[in-house]
């Protein structure tokens, strides 16, 4: 994915690697390097109250399938670093069908939990914000009656502008001074019970 600014690495992943991430664990750890570029099993371990042998494990299993690689520059020797191999994964459900499809639904619902995870961690922590951070958070949902291709042209709108903002700022790992990770949750779906059920409505 490109954009004005720097050039954003994406990964389309395969469905067995998608089947890969798929593990809330992993999810986290993908979600530190990253945010904050790289780092050892060890302080991953510690940071989530994992197991150090589990979290290699882990590790060994995202590098396996594409998601990160050593970073044999940084450390001692005495302990592997690992790195981010992309800033995003890009996949879409809406083509597979069968078993790809199943998979592709599990790797969303995976997804969709962290998400909710993450907001509801975010709403406990509002109260500690300054006023500044409480005034550049938002909760809020909008409605519009549109077709399939509408809401595809709104969805490509939208991306394009986060796409355009992502590449505006520095890579994982060298946020400025005065910044945090700030992050976009983008969901866009007909409104639940107002769906049929297939072509004929049944």
């Amino acid at each position: 994915m490109s954009a004005p600014g720097r050039d954003i690495s994406s990964y389309v992943p395969s469905i067995q690697s998608l089947r890969a991430l798929a593990h809330p664990d992993r999810m986290r750890i993908m979600g530190v390097l990253r945010v904050e570029g790289p780092t050892t099993a060890t302080a991953l371990a510690r940071r989530f109250g994992l197991n150090s042998g589990a979290t290699s494990y882990h590790l060994r299993q995202l590098h396996a399938y594409g998601f990160i690689d050593p970073a044999d520059d940084l450390g001692n020797g005495r302990e592997r670093w690992w790195r981010t191999r992309h800033e995003s994964t890009l996949y879409d459900n809406a083509e597979l069908t069968g078993t790809d499809l199943e998979s592709g639904l599990a790797f969303a619902q995976a997804v969709v939990s962290r998400h909710a995870a993450l907001m509801q961690i975010a709403q406990e922590q509002y109260r500690d914000l300054s006023v500044d951070w409480r005034k550049g958070t938002i909760q809020s949902d909008f409605i519009l009656p549109l077709t399939p291709e509408q809401a595809k042209a709104l969805q490509e709108k939208i991306s394009a502008l986060l796409w355009e903002a992502k590449a505006a700022t520095p890579p994982p790992g060298e946020a400025p001074p005065g910044t945090l990770p700030y992050m976009v949750l983008l969901y866009g779906f007909p409104y639940p019970d107002s769906v049929p059920l297939g072509e004929d409505g049944k």
